[in-house]
């Protein structure tokens, strides 16, 4: 294993279910060393932003956030000012925020797209990313005092970007592309704790059991052509079941509950690892 906990962990400048910044204690540790980190699932970035590999390859199925990224990456500073010009009092109100949902649903301006991600990324309920079936973002306006703007982590993912190659494609072709040198760190939307708890909409798209089990095998495979997985999830029986051809940790994470997240509880996370001796 290569990785240690850095003392000063870089904060993922957009809100996201599921961010890792808070159990990067329990995953660097664990991540198997190597040339180029693959994560076939990018979410916030949080395990790319604190780690220090050579080359990374971020892959999400979510192009909107890919296109966010990709643009930050090629403009830098530019882009963090043309998107500090969405964060004024005047936008922050209802109306506004649905006609900018509106103007972000409707426009073919990449980089207004882009910027306007991040708008409701700290505009909207929660910071969710939710879409209809039409790839329309439906998350309702969250009402916040004063929504904060990400300047600082912004430029820090712009200069860590630099060693990354952003794209959008199925976690299989991901997964079976890795060759050895790469390490493989897989944060799939999670297996359900319960028949309500199914949150799988990152994207217009789902990831139901059956993407469990073939991200299990995928992984298996991948860890016998000399490329190691480690995979993120809830332990469940059904993940201890998949997962059975791995190295298993236990660990608890405090999680809300409630919509207006008042309400904790802990609830078991496992980190399976494929590969390695």
């Amino acid at each position: 294993m290569s990785e240690t906990v850095p003392i000063h962990l870089n904060r993922p400048f957009l809100k996201w279910a599921g961010n890792k910044y808070r159990v990067l204690k329990h995953i660097l540790p664990r991540l198997p060393a190597g040339e180029c980190l693959v994560e076939p699932f990018a979410g916030s970035c949080a395990v790319f932003l604190n780690t220090d590999f050579s080359r990374y390859l971020i892959n999400d199925v979510n192009p909107d956030l890919i296109q966010l990224y990709r643009q930050l990456q090629q403009e830098g500073e530019s882009f963090i000012r043309y998107t500090r010009e969405f964060f004024t009092i005047h936008n922050n109100s209802e109306r506004r925020y649905y006609r900018l949902r509106e103007r972000f649903n409707t426009t073919s301006d990449p980089r207004e797209k882009a910027a306007l991600f991040v708008y409701l990324n700290r505009h909207c309920y929660n910071g969710l990313c939710r879409y209809n079936k039409a790839h329309h973002f439906n998350v309702p306006f969250g009402r916040y005092k004063r929504p904060y703007f990400p300047e600082e982590e912004m430029h820090l993912f712009y200069l860590k970007a630099q060693r990354a190659e952003f794209v959008c494609r199925d976690f299989r072709q991901i997964i079976a592309e890795a060759t050895p040198g790469c390490t493989i760190y897989a944060d799939p939307p999670y297996i359900p704790l319960n028949s309500t708890a199914y949150f799988t909409q990152y994207s217009s798209g789902t990831f139901d059991l059956h993407c469990q089990k073939e991200l299990a095998l995928h992984a298996a495979k991948a860890a016998q052509r000399g490329v190691p997985v480690l995979i993120s999830n809830h332990d469940t029986p059904f993940a201890r079941q998949i997962y059975r051809g791995a190295r298993l940790l236990h660990f608890q994470v405090r999680r809300s509950i409630s919509c207006n997240g008042q309400q904790r509880i802990s609830a078991a996370e496992l980190l399976a690892l494929y590969g390695t001796d």
